[in-house]
């Protein structure tokens, strides 16, 4: 299901405008010096916003590190919660609705919610997505009837400063006259503060939450300094309206250059008609200054290449939530439990060195490494597989386990690995024993497989397709190269989850490196947008390493 509104492209640039909060950074570190201009804080009860930066009671720094989980429509998916958590995450973003568009969630479903995100160890910015696109979506509410939801669950919010964020409104305006935000945006977070809620606010952007023409970064500080407790957080939606370094890095710049605090509330990396977002961009930026992130979205798009975990099943993770998960810059790697659930800094402990890692299921690509768990006093949250050569170390995989597969390697080559454990606080351990391994000089050809091919989405002269590779064999598959055919003249423009290279009609699609290797009985995928012709018709055979496959 693809989540009404969750995102609709506002243009092909990203130019955005200047303003108030223009500018460049070049670390977080620079984002701490307070602004003597902005309003105090006064009224700061846990999670509260310091210098620019979101912090906890104990001001410690909190980096959000997350993703969105649609709650409002699927609301007996209870298990999300604590699934995402397995996976690293530290905070969650839930989606309410006031009942404008939607079924009205309860006083009493939202308590639930708070008390599972809690018993889950996880922040919980919970945002009403009746608001989306407003102004151009005719359906879509208003922020002011989303003021008025959160004011009517004021008991269920009291006290939970240290845990919640409320975020008023989802993309709470469209394309048509984005300038109209700021008024409206306004006056919901001084209505939330003469009601008495004292929780960190978190405003979205206009044009689709995407901010294409600069609203809310040129009138960023004036909405800031109209909340008079200065616990406003800002929150831009990425999808392919950024889609090149430099759009992520303006917009990214300019806030923390001007002290005002910001995270991505909402992003994607997968590609579709209206272009391909850099998502790899976004999660460095991110990481480099300190920002926080919350991927789009856990499980039940319309649209499923967004989703992150196939059917809800946290076993079953698609190739955008590998790539979120355990990729480089993701969420086992970057993200630190809450100071209010014993997360903190205070734990100056380090995890003890893990077993020297050992190597199996080598490829010309790949090899699979195991190693003995680490200890901690707390406990281990993750380990860093390194690569070793000589005096230096590369980071070339992370997992919350104790093995993991390193892909992407050149075939006949040695290398040598080792492993560091890490914990919730951010301690490291003493690096492991290293493993040398030597690639294969040639990949292993599948034995077994089954593809299947669909489409997504079509427009005139072009569409959105989707590969499913299946591997029906009894050992897995690491490294792999797809071949086919199209037979109507299409051509691919862009695709993520592998690498196509085309000949006249002739496909080959080489693994990426997240979804390189296939365990048996399990299956990666791959889309890609393409052009067309007026026929669209399917590729009728596939080959996966030199061996044909099944289709269905």
């Amino acid at each position: 299901m693809r989540v009404p509104g969750a995102r609709v492209p506002g243009a092909s640039t990203a130019t955005g405008s200047g303003g108030a909060a223009s500018g460049g950074a070049s670390s977080a570190a620079e984002a701490r010096t307070p602004d003597p201009a902005g309003p105090p804080g006064a009224l700061a009860a846990g999670l509260h916003i310091e210098d620019g930066r979101l912090v906890e009671a104990d001001g410690s720094d909190f980096v959000m590190r997350g993703v969105n989980h649609a709650h409002t429509w699927y609301p007996g998916e209870t298990q999300s919660l604590a699934d995402v958590k397995a996976l690293g995450a530290n905070t969650v973003r839930v989606v309410l609705s006031d009942g404008h568009r939607w079924t009205r969630n309860s006083p009493a479903d939202v308590a639930a919610v708070i008390t599972r995100c809690k018993a889950n160890r996880l922040i919980c910015v919970l945002e009403v997505h009746d608001t989306t696109g407003y102004g151009e979506e005719s359906a879509a509410g208003t922020l002011d009837h989303a003021a008025d939801y959160w004011i009517s669950l004021k008991d269920v919010l009291a006290g939970q400063e240290d845990y919640v964020i409320v975020n008023i409104g989802n993309e709470p305006w469209g394309n048509t006259n984005p300038a109209g935000w700021t008024a409206p945006t306004t006056a919901a977070v001084q209505k939330l503060r003469n009601a008495g809620l004292q929780h960190t606010i978190m405003v979205d952007a206009p044009n689709w939450g995407q901010d294409w023409q600069g609203v809310m970064r040129a009138n960023a500080r004036a909405v800031h300094d109209a909340d008079p407790t200065g616990n406003l957080i800002f929150s831009i939606h990425m999808y392919s309206v950024f889609d090149t370094a430099q759009e992520i890095t303006d917009y990214l710049d300019a806030f923390v250059s001007a002290g005002l605090p910001l995270l991505i509330g909402e992003f994607g990396g997968p590609a579709d008609q209206y272009g391909d977002p850099d998502e790899n961009t976004m999660m460095s930026e991110a990481r480099r200054l300190g920002l926080g992130y919350l991927a789009w979205s856990w499980s039940g798009n319309t649209d499923p290449v967004l989703d992150l975990a196939v059917d809800f099943d946290p076993n079953a993770l698609s190739s955008w939530g590998r790539r979120i998960f355990n990729g480089a810059d993701g969420i086992a790697q970057t993200s630190r439990e809450a100071a209010v659930f014993g997360g903190s800094g205070a734990d100056t402990q380090a995890p003890t060195a893990p077993g020297a890692p050992t190597a199996s299921a080598v490829s010309s690509t790949s090899v699979a490494l195991n190693w003995s768990a680490a200890t901690d006093n707390v406990g281990v949250t993750g380990y860093d597989v390194v690569r070793v050569s000589g005096g230096s170390e590369t980071t070339v995989a992370a997992s919350t386990a104790s093995t993991v597969t390193v892909t992407g390697l050149a075939a006949g080559t040695a290398y040598t690995f080792a492993v560091y454990a890490r914990d919730a606080a951010g301690n490291r351990s003493a690096r492991s024993a290293t493993v040398d391994v030597t690639t294969d000089e040639s990949g292993t050809p599948g034995t077994g497989c089954s593809v299947g091919y669909r489409v997504v989405n079509e427009w005139p002269g072009g569409f959105q397709g989707e590969i499913t590779i299946r591997n029906t064999g009894t050992s897995a598959v690491s490294g792999w190269t797809l071949g086919f055919a199209f037979p109507d003249g299409q051509t691919v423009s862009n695709m993520w989850g592998g690498t196509p290279a085309q000949n006249g009609a002739s496909v080959t699609v080489a693994a990426a490196s997240y979804t390189s290797r296939i365990p048996a009985a399990g299956s990666v995928a791959v889309g890609f947008t393409a052009a067309k012709g007026a026929t669209n018709t399917a590729p009728a055979a596939f080959t996966l390493n030199g061996a044909s496959c099944g289709t269905g």
